[in-house]
């Protein structure tokens, strides 16, 4: 799959916790810097405290082989115990502009919940990458001719990170212990 075709990849697990338990946990967004492989710290925006529609979120993160940035997330949907989404945006313009002159979207993240048919809970994580460019773009700009291997590897790298956040939660639901 190419960059501009929006790669997605998506993860579930089925939590033996009810939606309400799993959602307090889901929607504590500093949290997740709990069990994400490259999350490390959220600071809320603007006055916000947690997440709501047009609430935004500086996310400070680490990788072995990229080093540490920052990003800012808008929470662009928001339906308590069903659905939290947010888009990843390059407010800095590090890799340029959508075309209106907005900050480019870098990729939109998602957790949805629904009451699983035996009881519990069905927890999925998505992302979709792009459609705005990203540091995935550079890789791609040296070594255009393995565009499809390196959009492979990292939908991989990110599969593999909400496996681990994913985990934690249910852990952490299960458990019934408050992140």
């Amino acid at each position: 799959m190419r960059y501009a075709d929006q790669p997605a990849t998506h993860r579930e697990v089925r939590v033996a916790a009810d939606p309400a338990r799993v959602w307090e946990i889901v929607a504590d967004v500093p949290a997740m810097t709990r069990w994400s492989p490259e999350l490390e710290r959220v600071e809320w925006c603007d006055g916000a405290t947690g997440p709501a529609l047009g609430a935004r979120y500086t996310g400070h993160n680490r990788h072995p082989v990229n080093g540490e940035w920052r990003t800012v997330s808008e929470i662009t949907e928001y339906a308590p115990g069903r659905t939290l989404t947010w888009c990843v945006l390059d407010v800095d313009g590090r890799f340029g502009k959508a075309p209106d002159g907005s900050a480019s979207r870098m990729a939109t993240w998602s957790f949805t919940l629904s009451p699983a048919p035996e009881g519990g809970t069905v927890l999925r994580q998505s992302v979709t990458i792009g459609p705005g460019r990203s540091g995935l773009s550079a890789y791609i700009e040296q070594h255009p001719e393995r565009e499809e291997a390196i959009v492979a590897f990292r939908l991989d790298e990110l599969g593999k990170g909400m496996e681990a956040t994913l985990g934690g939660i249910k852990e952490t639901a299960e458990g019934d212990r408050r992140p």
